[in-house]
């Protein structure tokens, strides 16, 4: 028994998120004000690291965005604090750039519930990730989130996904050989040993968002989703998202608010909408038109 306990534990030893820091020995005996310097700074070198694998990135977010051109979803899966990364992600995507909360989705091992308290052994259940991933059908998207790549549950969806044909994509805080065989595209951040030994939910936790954050991000901006670094298919659902829809079109149309904000009135509240009628003095159903033949593209529609 004691030799398979020692078996098993050696699939974690020798990951890089569970190695110790010597930056943190000696935790304890810091004061409060070095420990927290000591975590910011160490979370600057973990979103850098992510930023060493901006080509991967790229990829993924093409493949992102080729997804949702075709009509497909982009599904986040992992556990734990990755898990809860893809879940905010999919959040934020629909009020941020229009889209419909079907198109881009997040899915938690031990289900929603886990999103707010831990599921003992849920990252583990390797036959559940398979049923997540077989569920899927191209073009859709499975991208994998898993700090440590050796989580179960997102290695057997990926594995399914990929024997359904549906492109695959793996975020990971630990690389490593044989990463390039699980996932079509494997983005690998070398984000470091913890200050809190094997603590994920920090430095990996960190670059794993900045990594989720670039993905999404560059893939709406590809998709007509941005003007100059506008966000024109927002929905202004609240008193704070009408303001900035006020703002966004009085600074892309070159009017003042009261004027943005009857732009949007008669646009029904779609800023891509507004922003083309106050730029080319053109009616509701014009700037839909041409808005329509651009691909959503603000830009092109403004040219035709």
């Amino acid at each position: 028994m004691g030799g398979q306990r020692s078996a098993k534990a050696s699939r974690w030893a020798g990951l890089l998120t569970e190695g110790r820091n010597p930056r943190s020995k000696r935790l304890d005996t810091m004061s409060t004000a070095r420990v927290v310097a000591l975590l910011v700074d160490e979370d600057r070198r973990a979103v850098a690291a992510a930023g060493r694998q901006r080509g991967a990135i790229s990829r993924a977010a093409v493949r992102a965005a080729r997804t949702l051109e075709g009509g497909g979803s982009v599904v986040f899966l992992g556990a734990g604090t990755s898990g809860r990364m893809g879940v905010l992600e999919a959040a934020e995507c629909p009020p941020t750039f229009g889209l419909a909360p079907s198109r881009v989705r997040a899915v938690m091992a031990g289900g929603e519930g886990a999103v707010f308290q831990a599921v003992e052994g849920a990252e583990d259940d390797e036959q559940d990730g398979r049923r997540q991933g077989s569920a899927l059908r191209p073009p859709d998207l499975l991208i994998g989130i898993s700090a440590s790549s050796v989580t179960p549950f997102v290695r057997g969806a990926l594995a399914a996904a990929r024997e359904k044909a549906v492109e695959t994509v793996l975020l990971t805080c630990a690389p490593g050989p044989g990463l390039r065989r699980l996932a079509d595209t494997v983005v690998a951040i070398a984000s470091g040993p913890e200050v809190l030994t094997g603590s994920t939910r920090l430095k990996a936790g960190s670059a794993t968002k900045a990594a989720l954050n670039a993905i999404t991000t560059a893939a709406m901006v590809r998709l007509g989703k941005a003007y100059d670094n506008l966000m024109v298919d927002m929905r202004p659902t609240n008193a704070k998202l009408r303001d900035r829809a006020r703002r966004i079109v009085a600074a892309a149309a070159g009017v003042d608010r009261d004027q943005a904000a009857r732009l949007l009135a008669l646009a029904g509240d779609e800023v891509k909408t507004a922003i083309v009628m106050g730029r080319r003095g053109a009616s509701a159903e014009e700037a839909r038109a041409r808005l329509a033949a651009a691909k959503g593209h603000v830009r092109r529609a403004l040219r035709r």
